[in-house]
């Protein structure tokens, strides 16, 4: 069942929205060579905690050890931190959610680790950025779910990208997953229509080489199947009268 957001409860999911995304940002100035990938972990939780009126959605989610998923280099989603230590020129993507007041925000980043060595790669984040923007021009009353989807895909393949096709976006509020399923992949024209009210967690997943993923040995974290790279964008939104309103916008 689509839940529909009031103007109150929407304003809610913005207030966690905003927590979540400036915690990605304030991270960013810990991606740097050298550094191990609970170090984020532990910056985001001493984060955390000098805010003091927010939860970490994903610590405990179906069983996930962690406050924020840290997936480095071919890794697509659900990476683990640990022990792993971060090279210049790899790339890291963050994704992180917030629970304020009983709502829920969600939100990815990508970083790059200093200066990237292959033009390629930095083509790869600029694109999963762009797919993300135009997905959310297309998240506004009257559409369809999959407008969405087909404007995330068509620019991605465009580019000589794949989209991820087994992890989604999804509606949120005061469940972390709601529904509508987001695909990052469809044919314009269809799928559910779009109301007011809805609010939505839209992210690509965009991979260098095919969209083909793996699960790691630790149960959680997807890779690409042939190694290449991927980068990861999310943001929450809110479907209003004046169209697609980014409520995780710092």
């Amino acid at each position: 069942m689509i839940i529909l957001k009031t103007a109150e409860e929407i304003e809610k999911i913005r207030v966690a929205s905003r927590y979540a995304m400036e915690i990605l940002q304030y991270l960013g100035g810990f991606v740097k060579g050298g550094i191990k990938t609970i170090d984020l972990e532990t910056a985001c939780e001493e984060r955390i905690k000098k805010i003091g009126s927010v939860k970490a959605a994903f610590k405990g989610y179906n069983g996930f050890p962690y406050c924020l998923c840290v997936s480095v280099n071919d890794e697509v989603v659900h990476g683990m931190p640990g022990d792993r230590i971060l090279r210049e020129g790899d790339i890291v993507s963050l994704d992180f959610g917030i629970v304020h007041d009983g709502f829920y925000g969600d939100t990815a980043l990508t970083y790059s680790v200093g200066e990237l060595g292959e033009r390629k790669i930095g083509n790869l984040l600029k694109v999963t950025k762009e797919a993300l923007d135009r997905g959310i021009a297309q998240a506004k009353e009257g559409n369809r779910l999959h407008d969405i989807s087909h404007a995330i895909q068509s620019h991605v393949e465009e580019a000589g990208f794949s989209v991820v096709r087994e992890f989604v976006g999804h509606g949120i509020g005061r469940s972390l997953h709601e529904e509508p399923q987001v695909p990052n992949y469809g044919k314009k024209g269809t799928g559910i229509r779009l109301k007011k009210g809805m609010v939505l967690a839209i992210e690509p997943m965009v991979n260098m080489g095919k969209g083909d993923v793996v699960i790691r040995e630790n149960g959680w974290t997807a890779a690409t199947k042939d190694g290449s790279l991927s980068a990861h964008f999310e943001h929450t939104v809110a479907i209003t009268d004046n169209g697609a309103e980014i409520l995780s916008r710092p």
